[in-house]
Order: C-alpha cells, then structure tokens, then sequence
C-alpha cells in the first residue's frame, strides 16, 4: 500500500513551505539538494522537517495540505508544535459579524 504525507519544512530564512510527497526523506533531501532553481525553498535552504501527518488516498493529502496551505504564519506554528487548544483559537472568526460575535448595536447604519 502506497501512502502519502503532507510535510512541512522550516526554510533558513523562518518561513514554511507546505507539500505533499510519497517520500519524505527523498524530498526533504531534493528541497536540500536545490534540485530546481524556481523552486520556493531553493533560495531559502537549508530546510528542515518539522511536520508531517500520513495519509493513505492522495485526494485526503492534496486536501490537507491545500487546507494548510492556507493558513495563517500563527496556525501552522501551532499546528507543528502540536497546540491543538491554539489552533482551536485561532481557528475562531473574529469578524463583527460572525454569530459569536454579532452585536447589532455595535454595527454603525
């Protein structure tokens, strides 16, 4: 059985990179070794691993790792060292008008 893993790795200059692969060894030491010049990490190596989570269908990887993508700089952090009760937080709206936070009194006309 073939399985998949969406990785993080913290770039030399702090930033993240979010992927997916079938190896995470083999691509930790590709980002490393600079195989492509247009790459994201290619300037920023070396990279470290700091994340990763398994998956056995490729359509749940690419998913997850789109999701996380998307998340802000603070939600990744968390996520990595493993803060679910952050993560919860931060995973909150906080628009004005989200149902937690919906005060029409607070709303100018």
């Amino acid at each position: 059985m073939k399985l998949y893993y969406v990785y993080i790795v913290r770039c030399s200059d702090g930033s993240f990179y979010v992927g997916v692969t079938n190896n995470v060894e083999l691509r930790g030491n590709q980002h490393n070794e600079g195989a492509d010049h247009q790459a994201y990490t290619f300037s920023r190596r070396p990279v470290e691993l700091v994340y990763s989570e398994v998956f056995k269908e490729i359509v749940q990887a690419i998913a997850w790792e789109k999701q996380v993508k998307r998340w802000s700089r603070a939600k990744k952090q968390a996520l990595i060292e493993g803060k679910w009760d952050v993560l919860h937080l931060l995973a909150e709206c906080k628009n004005l008008t989200s149902h937690k936070n919906y005060n029409p009194d607070a709303i100018e006309p």
